[in-house]
């Protein structure tokens, strides 16, 4: 299948969202039950002695596809399953592994950079766990080394938006599809920035606006049940978010079954 990417109108990034939430819909039980499971097993790989976060890292590739596996198939009206959950440990693995192996280095690097404006809070923070203090969470040097992370992250999220899926049903090899979806990205610059707008919104924005209503409407008597809210509406925000890159997917590159 060719690698070419197209240029899609802005307004499709809009939509990208919405679109995931009725892939999500088509089997709801089954999508939350396999983020859950997905989520367990990287918790466990995480909590595995000196190598556990490193791990975990390099697993993100080859999970990645197969959450593009479950949203082609929801896209198909076919079952969504376990098996497809690890379908990117099937499909060019050698590849797989290689772009986890520089997901892992990128991440090193990205940490070590903020470490130069904070000390290591912030790289504590996210390897351990370890929540640094209310002075250092305002101090200047940690909201440094927070912009730090944002700008850096921003272009590996650019090379690894294609890259696993690229590898896994393209056959593309582990640098030329980092090189792709750098680009296909890049070309859609404009789908991605309303699709980040909407994302930002629906996610973030409108259900914490939803609490607070709730919760000032309540004079603060439902605070524990708002809280218990808040949980529950990740396990149907990270579906919808997963399924939401496989459409940016098919509308760039398209599938081979044209789901």
């Amino acid at each position: 299948m060719a690698t070419s990417a197209r240029i899609v109108p802005w307004i499709r990034g809009a939509y990208w969202l919405g679109e995931g939430w009725q892939l999500f819909r088509v089997a709801p039980l089954a999508w939350i039950a396999l983020v859950l499971t997905y989520w367990v097993l990287m918790t466990m790989v995480s909590l595995l002695p000196i190598v556990g976060i490193a791990a975990a890292s390099v697993l993100v590739p080859p999970f990645s596809v197969g959450f593009m596996a479950l949203s082609r198939a929801a896209a198909m009206r076919a079952p969504v399953t376990l098996p497809l959950l690890f379908s990117g440990f099937r499909d060019h693995p050698g590849s797989q592994l290689s772009l986890g192996g520089v997901y892992l280095m990128c991440l090193a690097l990205l940490l070590a950079a903020t470490a130069l404006a904070d000390g290591g809070a912030l790289a504590r923070w996210m390897l351990t766990a370890e929540r640094p203090d209310a002075a250092i969470l305002q101090s200047e040097a940690f909201l440094g080394a927070l912009a730090t992370a944002t700008a850096l992250y921003l272009p590996v999220m650019m090379a690894f938006w294609f890259a696993p899926v690229l590898a896994a049903w393209h056959g593309v090899g582990a640098a030329k599809a980092l090189f792709f979806s750098v680009v296909a990205c890049l070309m859609n610059w404009r789908a991605f920035l309303a699709y980040g707008a909407v994302a930002l919104l629906m996610t973030v924005v409108v259900p914490l606006l939803g609490l607070r209503v709730l919760l000032s409407a309540s004079g603060g008597a439902l605070g524990t049940q708002v809280i218990s809210l808040a949980f529950l509406l990740i396990p149907v925000m990270l579906p919808t978010l997963l399924a939401s890159f496989y459409v940016s997917y098919r509308d760039v590159f398209g599938t081979p079954e044209g789901a």
